[in-house]
């Protein structure tokens, strides 16, 4: 039953992977179906390995390490001077799919759900950049910066999940734009909407409130340094946040922020 599980879901994240290119939405229903059978069955056949053994292992992810960093580390050693750093490079969904059936069948059961985690990320990964390529290339007379676009997550199942875009004049004004997964934030802003109301300063003046983006409730914020902050719920996970710096008031972040397709976003993200 295990086998046919894992073969079954490889060629079905396959499938979805090859129609990628036409339908994000597909394969966000996907990850969602997927995951937790994922999960389920390899939870179930490394608990079984465990107690055969009568011994534990723990997945573990990469830490960078700072020790002999130091500045005394480094006395009398040659310093790097150029490089090209690092290739950013996503994970390979078809390669994973059958990293996770070869582990599988070998029963090496935390490779096999390390593969299929990898492969959900990359799955993840697509949509983001989908997401990316669905904003606007100007918005409010700003161009959009390409060097500073930027996909990424901290772990599958949206964990930390960020897609940034940013928009300049090349001089002092500047629109960003990011959805992301933030449980803090998201709770932050519901709390807010529920109740209704909105916070003053000392002085009377109001430095945040309640609003709406193309018929989505909101929150907008303004400080004197930082300028703009408008901050949309999406469903039950995400939020789409507009940071604008030197916008000359709330009735231009608003125009500037009913630019973007909403509600198409909540569809590639799968949020209700």
């Amino acid at each position: 039953m295990r086998k046919a599980f894992i073969i079954g879901l490889a060629a079905g994240l396959c499938l979805a992977y090859q129609q990628a290119t036409a339908q994000a939405g597909m394969l966000n229903r996907l990850k969602q179906k997927a995951e937790s059978a994922a999960e389920g069955a390899l939870d179930r056949a490394i608990s079984g390995k465990k107690a055969a053994n009568g011994s534990s292992s723990a997945d573990s992810g990469y830490s960078g390490s700072s020790e002999g960093s130091g500045t005394a580390a480094n006395s009398g050693r040659a310093r790097n001077k150029g490089g090209e750093g690092l290739v950013t490079t996503p994970p390979d969904v078809k390669q994973h799919l059958g990293d996770a059936e070869g582990a599988f069948k070998s029963k090496n059961y935390n490779e096999a759900r390390y593969a299929v985690q990898q492969a959900m990320l990359g799955v993840e990964m697509e949509i983001g950049q989908k997401i990316l390529k669905s904003l606007p290339d100007v918005i409010a007379n700003l161009k959009k910066d390409e060097k500073t676009d930027q996909v990424t997550s901290m772990g599958w199942g949206w964990a930390g999940l960020t897609i940034l875009r940013q928009y300049t004049d090349q001089q002092e004004k500047e629109l960003r734009v990011t959805v992301a997964n933030n449980t803090a934030m998201l709770t932050a802003m519901n709390y807010f909407l529920a109740n209704g109301s909105y916070a003053q300063t000392t002085g009377g003046e109001q430095n945040w409130k309640q609003t709406k983006v193309k018929g989505h409730r909101a929150v907008i914020e303004y400080d004197a340094d930082a300028g703009y902050k408008l901050s949309v719920p999406l469903g039950q996970s995400s939020l789409l946040v507009y940071e604008g710096v030197n916008f000359k008031n709330e009735q231009e972040i608003m125009a500037a922020a009913g630019a973007v397709d909403i509600d198409n976003i909540k569809k590639m993200l799968g949020e209700q």
